[in-house]
């Protein structure tokens, strides 16, 4: 290997130690600034929709804008160029996350006529969703998505008993009521129930006769009812999952007495394709297989 590749392999270990890692000062204060940058980005999208504020400030926030889609274009090469594997970092979610964060300012070239007005619109909303860049940065976040997918069968369980329910109480409202009523169909009647289920109470279907108001009251009822299903299945995966880590922290803690550095336990997410969701002993990734940095 001659010495123009061994320096760029070196460059490429310092970058990638940085901007992936979590264990050096350097690392840390290049999560730190990006944070910040990426926070007052979207700060600056929401201002920019209030027409007050675009009309006196439009330059200075359409200069902003562009400062940060660059600065973020930079981030996005250097993550491709420092990381082992590019195709894994590309594709994972929060590499598709750092693109779509800055591919809506360049697309707006591609619509320059009045009559894609709306179009440009939706492209600047997108880029709201640079707030997803923060999640990779959240310790917390990735024990909620490991509940989560924990409980998707309750969850998917419980929806679909809700789903039933709708079904069949509009199929009552709609044999009882009838079209006469606004209850025209029985989709239009699992709509109605949709919307009381949820407590929601639109208003602009209403049943009229003493056993629709009955059904109406009893699925006003079960709404509130089940309202705590979910909320009590998340809980307690989330309580699963905090005690399982306490467990994987105190067995770790027993094999490795010594005192861990700041950011061990961020340093668990993978450095080349951002996968978070690693258990506590893990030594390679779950996605790509990557060594994970210890």
């Amino acid at each position: 290997m001659s010495a123009d590749e061994q320096n760029q392999s070196s460059l490429k270990t310092r970058l990638n130690r940085i901007i992936f890692g979590y264990d050096t000062r350097a690392g840390r204060l290049f999560d730190l600034v990006l944070i910040h940058a990426i926070t007052i980005s979207v700060l600056a999208v929401l201002l920019d929709s209030v027409s007050s504020i675009n009309e006196q400030y439009h330059d200075f926030l359409y200069a902003l804008e562009w400062g940060f889609t660059v600065l973020f274009t930079l981030e996005y090469g250097l993550r491709l160029y420092s990381s082992q594997k590019p195709g894994a970092y590309a594709r994972s979610f929060y590499g598709l996350v750092d693109l779509i964060s800055i591919l809506p300012t360049y697309l707006v070239f591609l619509f320059p006529g009045a009559a894609y007005l709306i179009v440009i619109r939706i492209l600047r909303v997108l880029r709201i969703f640079r707030i997803l860049k923060l999640m990779r940065y959240i310790g917390e976040a990735n024990v909620l998505i490991r509940a989560l997918r924990q409980s998707r069968a309750k969850i998917f369980l419980f929806l679909f008993s809700v789903m039933t329910l709708m079904i069949i109480f509009g199929s009552l409202m709609f044999v009882v009521e009838g079209p006469e009523n606004g209850f025209t169909s029985i989709p239009a009647s699992i709509y109605w129930a949709i919307v009381t289920l949820t407590t929601v109470g639109y208003g602009d279907i209403t049943p009229h006769t003493y056993l629709g108001r009955g059904i109406a009251a009893l699925a006003m009822i079960t709404g509130y009812a089940i309202i705590a299903v979910p909320t009590g299945i998340i809980s307690s995966e989330l309580i699963t999952e905090h005690q399982r880590m306490s467990q994987m922290e105190k067995a770790d803690a027993r094999k490795n007495p010594e005192p861990k550095a700041a950011g061990d336990i961020q340093s668990l997410c993978c450095r080349h394709c951002q996968h978070a969701g690693h258990d506590a002993d893990a030594h390679y990734c779950k996605v790509c297989g990557t060594a994970l940095a210890r």
